[in-house]
């Protein structure tokens, strides 16, 4: 494991990274918490607030020389209306909506790029496997 690598890159790129393994673990207890109580929602605010970091700074992070954006910047508008979609989904009480939804953020936005990050030449292979 090589953690300096995580310290010597961007402050951007640090940010981004711990506000997605955040969301990736609040994840999963929200999906194994009890459901309709005020925690949940409470958790449900801090996740939402975790993921519209995680797409936020995404955009700020450039793989190309020129600045450009990459195709797996496709998932910053994805992760934000998909989080505009639960909450407006929970907010109607459409509970087996919001949960479908919810799961389907959640993988689409996080575990899909999240495996990307383990390829050669991501942060997360040089930190786990380089």
């Amino acid at each position: 494991m090589n953690v300096e690598a995580f310290f010597a890159a961007p402050l951007i790129i640090q940010i981004h990274a711990i506000s997605a393994v955040g969301a990736l673990g609040l994840g999963v207890v929200q999906f194994t918490a009890p459901k309709g109580t005020i925690p949940h929602r409470t958790l449900g605010y801090v996740w939402v607030a975790l993921m519209a970091m995680t797409a936020g700074t995404a955009f700020f992070i450039r793989s190309h020389p020129e600045g450009h954006f990459s195709w797996i910047h496709i998932f910053i508008p994805i992760t934000l209306l998909g989080i505009v979609d639960i909450s407006i989904r929970a907010r109607r009480g459409l509970t087996a909506k919001h949960r479908a939804a919810a799961i389907t953020l959640f993988i689409g936005a996080l575990v899909i790029p999240g495996a990307f990050t383990f390829l050669p030449g991501r942060l997360m292979h040089e930190v786990f496997v380089g």
